[in-house]
């Protein structure tokens, strides 16, 4: 099976049927990735708000809004992208899925990496580097070994991005080192662009296929259009923008790429039926995610352009909005599909939708104010998005702890 038929077909969590695979928690990387990811933004997010606040004291790594970042980026995207990439990977090639004990160290390894980045300033610094920088260098590793041997050399490059991730928290680590200054910010900014990035060729490939074959499913005759050429116009734009950012910092020229970054994303977005399935909430929350990305580089482009936009908002636009709503989208439809259950929603799970959104939405209008009023949204977004991840894992730890309801493992 081509690595894009598989990934786009509508239950992507089908694999290779093995007995000798473990069943519940270890059955595959989504179980365990997943609900920590969840588990740790529940519980991160309201503990950085109090730190923001004041009213606790913040680990002594860099500056403080630079472990927030790093641990945004490094911490929870990067259990998301190991999650799903270990997960999807044996599904395009039929190789091999990291399973049982060899996916519980890699998960333990990962929870250390929290551990140690929440003990800053306790811990030598040089043994936080140490048990942090190796966990996205394992991932890409895990993901290689799936796909060795495929022939699948476009999907190559999804673990590119992942070691070039891993380059920026080993430059974000150097600075906590003293080994070099001036690097911690611009890598922390690469990093989030270069998420940007996997998000918009990720979400080029799975939403608009998940959204054609519900319409065929309802008998609804709208021809969903990938947009190939805005794609790769998006993708190429957000990618160079990566790039130009830590080599030029934030100039016009960045704001030229992140305009035209998000315009073509909104032209693709455009011809994706969007309206005919906002009665699907795994699906729309999809194309919500997608809607953020847009929404985040145009901020993005016009604050770099000297437009009265803090640039924070846009951040922000790109970090609580596209990448919190993507993998809150992601995570949900993955939870379900690749568990063998039906692509309906659990009871009351809509709600974290609505609470990331306006979470996001709260985190990019705060700048905008000052005194009270900033902090209130501030207060608001955090307990918004802890909450979102916080319901997901209450009603999803049932579904990601138990072995499928079909009797196949995974």
């Amino acid at each position: 099976m081509s690595p894009d038929r598989a990934l786009l077909a509508t239950h992507i969590e089908t694999s290779p049927a093995s007995g000798a695979e473990p069943f519940g928690l270890w059955g595959r990387a989504f179980r365990p990735f997943f609900l920590g990811l969840a588990i740790y933004a529940a519980l991160a997010i309201p503990w950085w708000t109090l730190v923001w606040l004041g009213y606790l004291p913040a680990p002594s790594w860099l500056i403080p809004m630079w472990w927030h970042g790093h641990e945004m980026m490094f911490g929870f995207v990067a259990a998301a992208i190991a999650g799903f990439l270990l997960t999807a990977s044996p599904v395009w090639t039929g190789g091999p899925a990291l399973t049982g004990r060899p996916l519980a160290a890699l998960v333990t390894l990962w929870v250390f990496g929290r551990v140690v980045l929440a003990a800053a300033g306790v811990l030598p610094a040089w043994l936080v580097a140490a048990v942090d920088v190796v966990f996205l260098p394992v991932v890409a590793i895990a993901v290689v070994r799936t796909l060795w041997g495929s022939g699948q050399r476009r999907n190559y490059a999804v673990v590119g991005i992942v070691v070039a991730l891993a380059g920026a928290d080993v430059a974000m680590h150097a600075e906590a080192l003293g080994l070099v200054s001036g690097v911690a910010g611009p890598a922390l900014r690469f990093a989030v662009d270069a998420v940007v990035v996997l998000i918009l060729v990720v979400g080029g490939r799975i939403t608009p296929a998940f959204t054609q074959n519900a319409l065929r499913r309802r008998g609804i005759e709208r021809t969903v259009h990938p947009g190939p050429w805005p794609s790769a116009l998006a993708i190429g734009a957000a990618g160079a923008l990566a790039l130009a950012t830590p080599i030029a910092g934030r100039t016009h020229l960045t704001g030229l790429l992140a305009t035209f970054a998000g315009l073509a994303a909104a032209a693709r977005l455009v011809g994706w039926q969007t309206w005919y399935i906002r009665s699907d909430p795994l699906l729309w929350s999809l194309h919500a995610g997608s809607a953020w990305v847009v929404a985040g580089l145009l901020l993005v482009g016009a604050s770099d352009f000297g437009a009265p936009i803090p640039a924070a908002a846009g951040l922000h636009a790109l970090t609580a909005g596209a990448m919190g709503a993507t993998i809150l989208a992601v995570i949900t439809r993955v939870g379900l599909g690749h568990t063998g259950r039906a692509l309906e929603l659990p009871r009351g799970v809509v709600w974290s939708y609505a609470l990331v959104h306006g979470a996001a939405a709260a985190r990019v209008a705060a700048p905008f104010v000052a005194g009270d009023g900033e902090r209130a949204l501030l207060l608001g977004s955090g307990l918004s998005w802890a909450a979102a991840f916080g319901l997901f894992a209450v009603r999803y730890w049932p579904i990601l702890t138990a072995p499928r309801p079909d009797g196949r493992p995974g």
